[in-house]
């Protein structure tokens, strides 16, 4: 399955329109390998100029570029934890994703009401973030008494459980989110069953006017959305919501235009996915031939038999070894067989890990 990231927002802050924007430039569903798309839900090509370019060499019948899901998580408003608004439904949705996406208003309108009636950022982002505390304390606190249990029996890992929960809570009732505390690998991993909703990585937007998203710096909100980012840790991406959903609207070459224009390089939604792709340790390694040209997501740090499951499990399961080289070696080189005379290609086993840009071809046996 893809990753995916959970945009949420407070009403009338542009979370609506920068999902309208995704879903305007989502894949057709006969190009979306997993299941019938959810109306929640946005999947989006990212875009990667390396499979361009191997198709450009491989002349392949089919590109396929990797996705990621975007789902709308609507219902948060202020006393959700108490199941106010959608209440529950929205914080198991924050549950399933992998990163949210907190969107944040940073500009003036008098004809949009503000749910506030004042636009203050941080406060927008405060309100959102204490719903999150305070469901992930009450999770905590369910599972504190049956691990102190535990612990109070000697029993080892129920005494390292116990510490961390009890770690976990103090900074949770002093107001803080999970993402703030250092963890250790030992300590992650007991915390992941846990599924705590301010454990996960966020990126804040900061949803601009057309005129000041080109220098975001001048804007006072931003400042106040990059030094909270800041305090804990966290990106902030400056988009404006409106433009982003008139490019979705538009033909390649049309939006291509429209973003020289505007003097960007790219579009806030390609910003979003790069942001969310370092975010959550994501490469990508490819697949090239006369049949296909495709980009496939995987976590750093994976070797070459993880990254085989990502294709099909039954590779891993008969891995034998993987044919290897880089993408700027074929840039270099011009064809596969170039890159084998010159020695670049590479037979690698289990234990190697696997890069970004990698170009794969795995031999196995089932």
């Amino acid at each position: 399955m893809p990753l995916t990231a959970g945009i949420v927002g407070l009403p009338n802050v542009g979370k609506s329109t920068l999902f309208n924007a995704i879903t305007h430039a989502q894949v057709e569903a006969a190009n979306y390998p997993f299941a019938t798309i959810n109306p929640n839900v946005g999947v989006v090509e990212v875009k990667d100029h390396r499979v361009d370019d191997l198709v450009k060499i491989f002349k392949p019948k089919k590109t396929i570029y990797t996705t990621f899901e975007f789902t709308d998580i609507a219902g948060l408003v202020k006393g959700a934890s108490q199941g106010e608004g959608l209440g529950n439904q929205f914080l198991s949705h924050i549950r399933e994703v992998d990163a949210i996406c907190h969107v944040v208003r940073c500009f003036d309108d008098p004809n949009i009401t503000h749910v506030h009636a004042t636009i203050d950022p941080l406060n927008d982002i405060e309100v959102i973030n204490l719903e999150l505390i305070i469901a992930d304390q009450q999770s905590i606190e369910k599972s504190l008494g049956k691990v102190e249990r535990k612990a109070k029996a000697k029993d080892k890992d129920g005494l390292v459980e116990f510490a961390l929960l009890s770690k976990v809570n103090e900074v949770l009732l002093a107001g803080r989110s999970v993402r703030t505390i250092p963890l250790d690998k030992n300590e992650q991993e007991i915390l992941k069953s846990y599924h705590l909703l301010t454990a996960k990585p966020v990126i804040y937007i900061a949803n601009m006017s057309e005129d000041e998203v080109k220098d975001p710096e001048n804007n006072a909100y931003y400042k106040i959305v990059k030094a909270f980012a800041e305090s804990e840790n966290s990106d902030v991406i400056a988009i404006c919501a409106k433009i982003e959903e008139e490019l979705s609207q538009m033909e390649d070459e049309e939006k291509a235009f429209f973003l020289e224009e505007l003097g960007y390089t790219e579009s806030g939604l390609d910003k979003i996915i790069k942001a969310t792709y370092h975010l959550l340790g994501l490469w990508s390694f490819l697949t090239g031939g006369p049949d296909e040209c495709r980009a496939w997501t995987f976590r750093k740090g994976m070797k070459a038999p993880e990254c085989a499951a990502v294709i099909h499990t039954d590779f891993q399961k008969g891995f034998i070894k993987v044919e290897a080289y880089h993408y700027e070696d074929i840039m270099k080189y011009g064809t596969e067989q170039a890159v084998k005379d010159a020695g670049r290609l590479r037979i690698e086993g289990k234990e190697y890990m696997v890069q970004d840009g990698d170009i794969l071809h795995f031999r196995f046996n089932v």
